[in-house]
């Protein structure tokens, strides 16, 4: 994997603003060359780092409902076919957007969902449990998005802002 330069950081960020921006526009904001901007951004889409999709309003969209759902598994039931179920079940399910394994709180995965309204998130949990059977312990925290005390709407834009005068630091 290439390293990356602070400069990289600078396209992406722009890039998470607007992927439309083309290669001469990104140099003119960025205050660098084309070639440069052209070559960077070619060996970051090579590398997977560049994806490229719209940015959009969940609410309006309507979406309601942010779940995040925490599971703890019971290995001596289903140990090896868990991983290949929660990938089929990922793929049956595209409101899923985030799926990973973690520590914390008691669980060892996590997923976040998004759900036009609540009997959609039951539909969902429904067909997990069903799934997951004797195999997980699931539990799940759910977000209002109308809600008009939430604080930040979810979006990338924050990052690309922090990304953009920041590159992330390995350092506590």
């Amino acid at each position: 994997m290439t390293e990356l330069k602070p400069t990289d950081y600078q396209i992406i960020s722009e890039l998470t603003k607007n992927p439309r921006l083309s290669d001469r526009k990104l140099a003119k904001i960025l205050k660098i060359s084309q070639p440069t901007v052209t070559r960077r951004r070619t060996n970051m889409e090579k590398e997977g780092l560049l994806t490229y999709y719209g940015s959009f309003n969940l609410e309006k969209l309507g979406f309601g409902i942010i779940a995040v759902v925490f599971g703890k598994r019971d290995y001596q039931t289903h140990p090896e076919s868990m991983f290949q179920k929660a990938i089929d079940f990922n793929k049956r399910h595209p409101n899923m957007i985030f799926a990973a394994p973690g520590f914390g709180l008691g669980y060892d995965v996590m997923s976040i969902s998004i759900h036009k309204d609540y009997p959609d998130y039951a539909r969902f949990m429904a067909d997990m449990r069903r799934e997951a059977g004797e195999g997980m312990q699931v539990d799940s925290f759910l977000i209002d998005l109308y809600d008009k005390e939430v604080v930040q709407h979810l979006s990338l834009n924050r990052l690309a802002e922090r990304m953009s005068t920041h590159a992330p630091s390995s350092e506590t």
